[in-house]
């Protein structure tokens, strides 16, 4: 790497790319009341929309980014995905109807999409082995205290200039972000590495991979349980907002649930080695049908709010936290089979994923009644069939010659 910039800047430069996804999604977590009241009063449930758009654009957007920047250059393709990200947002910011910004937000996550898969493919240039595997973790560190903060920011912006002002620091954000990188990072890939973008590569790629079947159910899998994930990032405000009457306490107890569910990664790390990925992820999504199967059976009983709160803050913080314990899981056993097409399955892998668990979010988010079921029946029946499928993945795993 270039000697303009020192290791820690790096580090710091590609935590802060990877955190364009977290804090696009979660500042807006406290807008979307005021959101909905004022675009569309006559069903304010809507708003979520504002959350599924923008993964449904990062998802499409993640298929073309990978190959594109092998392309082009990282710089290039980084560039031209904020370009995107901030004319969305100033379309965002200056929208008068629902329908406008819900089409600004798939447009910026097409533009998100840029840094999220070229900040790693930047890292892989420039490092190797057990120092690339250091740089991600450390930057990944920095990147969990993003949702932790996230909407604790996005209500200091709306207290101060209304939940328009969000769309402003989404600008800010990714000016910051591209000045920083453009002055200060040279280009990692150089000429006569780049290979020429092929659609039917990609497409030839995803065949291949829906032809394995252990691919093809770990993506089926990881498109469910990050279909869990979002739908209840798409619920979670209204939950504590009508539900439980904490609107205004909302980002301090979604912070302190993203903190503690970080630590997943440091217990997956220390366990997986030793059980194994299927039976790592298995295990985390029986765990997971037994508390959302007890979350059901005492919401139906007389608790009181207190302890109903607080059921419901341990629930949450077990389906952030199982996130972090089965997505990189499933992405690495859809990976191993595939490592001579490995960039490009990391880029299909993606890509599909994120575009049906936001096809299956957003239905399942628009469904809310004021009360949880709609949310527990949804995370119950994703949880059932992921399960269902890993068992299945592990008598497929058991026929296969040793």
């Amino acid at each position: 790497m270039a000697d303009r910039m020192s290791k820690a800047e790096f580090i710091a430069l590609i935590a802060m790319m990877f955190a364009t996804i977290a804090f696009s999604i979660d500042s807006m977590l406290p807008a979307l009341p005021e959101i909905g009241a004022q675009l569309s009063p006559a069903d304010p449930n809507r708003a979520q929309l504002i959350l599924t758009s923008f993964v449904l654009g990062m998802g499409i957007g993640t298929f073309f980014t990978g190959p594109l920047s092998d392309a082009f250059g990282r710089k290039p393709v980084i560039f031209a995905g904020a370009a995107i990200y901030i004319l969305a947002s100033v379309v965002a910011w200056a929208s008068s109807s629902l329908e406008l910004v819900l089409a600004a937000r798939v447009a910026q996550g097409l533009g998100a999409a840029g840094p999220r898969v070229v900040a790693m493919a930047i890292v892989r240039d420039l490092y190797a082995g057990r120092e690339m595997a250091r740089i991600v973790s450390i930057a990944m560190m920095i990147f969990t205290l993003v949702p932790a903060i996230a909407p604790m920011l996005g209500a200091g912006v709306i207290a101060i200039a209304g939940w328009r002002g969000i769309f402003a620091s989404f600008i800010l954000f990714s000016l910051i972000t591209i000045f920083w990188m453009g002055f200060r990072l040279p280009e990692s890939l150089a000429l006569e590495n780049r290979r020429p973008f092929r659609l039917p590569l990609m497409i030839s790629a995803a065949q291949e991979m829906f032809s394995h079947p252990t691919v093809r159910l770990s993506i089926v899998v990881q498109t469910l349980c990050m279909g869990t994930l979002f739908t209840m990032l798409t619920m979670v405000q209204p939950v504590y907002d009508i539900i439980h009457d904490r609107a205004e306490s909302f980002p301090f107890w979604f912070g302190f649930v993203a903190l503690m569910s970080g630590t997943a990664s440091l217990l997956n790390a220390a366990v997986v080695v030793r059980v194994g990925m299927r039976r790592m992820v298995t295990w985390t999504l029986f765990a997971q049908i037994i508390f959302t199967s007890a979350v059901i059976a005492l919401n139906g009983t007389d608790l009181s709010d207190t302890a109903s709160f607080a059921l419901f803050v341990a629930w949450q913080t077990s389906i952030f936290f199982m996130a972090g314990t089965t997505l990189g899981n499933l992405n690495a056993i859809a990976m191993e089979p595939m490592g001579h097409i490995a960039g490009m399955a990391a880029s299909v892998i993606g890509s599909i994923s994120t575009v049906l668990a936001a096809a299956i979010a957003a239905p399942v988010g628009l469904l809310f009644d004021g009360s949880l079921t709609p949310l527990t029946t949804g995370v119950l029946t994703m949880c059932v069939l992921a399960f269902g499928l890993m068992l299945h993945m592990g008598r497929i795993e058991d026929r296969l010659p040793a």
